[in-house]
């Protein structure tokens, strides 16, 4: 099973950019698809992005559809997320998964990162 590790969150301006980058152990990452979810205090889960294990396919939630982009580097086991124009409602903790299944089937993702927080001052 693939162990997550998210890096690359922080504290940044509305506007501003960030990219969390998740790295994943083991030599299997190519096998997986992978996505991330966000969650900021007192809502649900949310599905934000999501990658097929080739990087040719992507799914992105209506709320941040342009402004995120996900990509994956299959020969340095790590997927990235892109994220500009950052609003403060993109403030969240954002966790990287791994899915044996489709990337567009949330339920599907079984294996999780810790959690990276990032944070979008008004």
């Amino acid at each position: 099973q693939v162990q997550l590790v998210e890096s690359g969150g922080g504290l940044v301006q509305a506007g501003g950019s960030l990219r969390l980058s998740c790295a994943a152990s083991g030599r299997t990452f190519s096998s997986y698809a992978m996505g991330w979810f966000r969650q900021a205090p007192g809502k649900e889960r949310e599905f934000v992005s999501a990658i097929s294990r080739s990087g040719a396919s992507a799914y992105y939630a209506d709320s941040v559809k342009g402004r995120l982009t996900i990509s994956r580097d299959n020969a340095k086991n790590t997927v990235y997320l892109q994220m500009n124009s950052l609003k403060p409602e993109d403030t969240a903790v954002y966790y990287c998964a791994a899915s044996g299944g489709s990337y567009y089937h949330p339920r599907l993702y079984d294996t999780w990162g810790q959690g990276t927080q990032v944070t979008v001052s008004s």
